[in-house]
């Protein structure tokens, strides 16, 4: 059994590029409590808090519960679930898995090709992470769900995954000009710029192409935080700043809450800005809540 594709096809619900990684969380999640204990179960009411705030930072702006996933990704062939009556979920009703004892563990299958293959974890977690995450978000997922993983497993590419292409850093920097287009950072050590990415604004995982349009030139900063949906880009292409966001420091008025209202420096003329289709998607995925008022400029 090829566990590496049958986890790229988790059955997810989509339709107009939703983002939808309940089953990836809880997968990823189980993963690292995997690492642990592999013959530990999760009862679904000791796990539902840390479930629950895994979709609240990782998952769509929307409220959602980890309840679907808990039951939903038995139809998968990689999870199971048993109640104090036995085998089989009681559903997705958040009352019937906490009042039956559901706990839910690893199918009994990929827990075997676990043991006999002791790098698959790592392929399985990369993947995961590759197609439902962008890459700014890795390293903290990893931490979040307790999954370590070796830095060699991060080189391991796997036929299943669409390949980005390289060129894009190198497009999306020059068509800014080696500028954050959020804050104007220009930082170079010598001829070489440093602190400055290529951001996708409709994430890569999510069918974003490596074109200029759908990319940001950022710093590394502004990129994480666009990614986490802190910040994003208004039809005006003026920047927005996340009310939900709180920030008491001197560093987080300036860097961050004095951002809202003010215009993307950049592109250069001749360069494409932010297509709008990229804009809302990502403002609808992404961004969380509703944006601060402009500041003063």
């Amino acid at each position: 059994m090829d566990w590496l594709e049958r986890i790229a096809k988790l059955r997810q619900w989509t339709k107009g590029g939703t983002r939808a990684p309940h089953k990836p969380l809880l997968l990823l999640y189980a993963l690292g409590r995997y690492q642990e204990d592999a013959d530990g179960g999760l009862r679904y009411t000791a796990v539902e808090q840390d479930l629950q705030r895994l979709l609240t930072e990782y998952g769509p702006p929307n409220k959602t519960t980890p309840a679907y996933p808990f039951h939903h990704l038995v139809s998968d062939g990689v999870w199971e679930v048993r109640t104090d009556r036995g085998p089989g979920s009681p559903g997705s009703g958040v009352r019937d898995l906490r009042e039956t004892g559901a706990t839910g563990r690893l199918a009994p299958e990929l827990r075997a090709a676990l043991r006999r293959e002791p790098d698959l974890l790592g392929r399985i977690a990369r993947l995961l992470l590759d197609l439902h995450f962008p890459p700014s978000l890795h390293g903290e997922l990893c931490e979040a769900v307790g999954l370590d993983l070796e830095p060699t497993e991060a080189e391991q590419l796997s036929a299943v995954r669409r390949q980005r292409d390289r060129r894009m850093r190198e497009l999306v920097l020059t068509a800014y000009e080696y500028r954050c287009a959020f804050c104007g950072y220009d930082g170079r050590i010598g001829a070489v710029p440093v602190g400055l990415e290529a951001a996708h604004v409709r994430w890569w995982a999510f069918g974003g192409p490596d074109e200029t349009e759908n990319g940001l030139c950022l710093c590394a900063l502004h990129h994480k935080l666009f990614d986490k949906g802190v910040l994003g880009v208004g039809d005006d292409h003026r920047i927005l700043v996340s009310q939900r966001f709180v920030g008491h420091s001197p560093a987080a008025r300036e860097h961050v809450i004095a951002l809202a209202g003010h215009p993307l420096i950049g592109p250069q003329p001749g360069s494409r800005p932010v297509a709008a289709a990229h804009r809302d998607w990502h403002a609808r995925q992404v961004f969380h809540g509703e944006p601060r008022p402009a500041t003063a400029a």
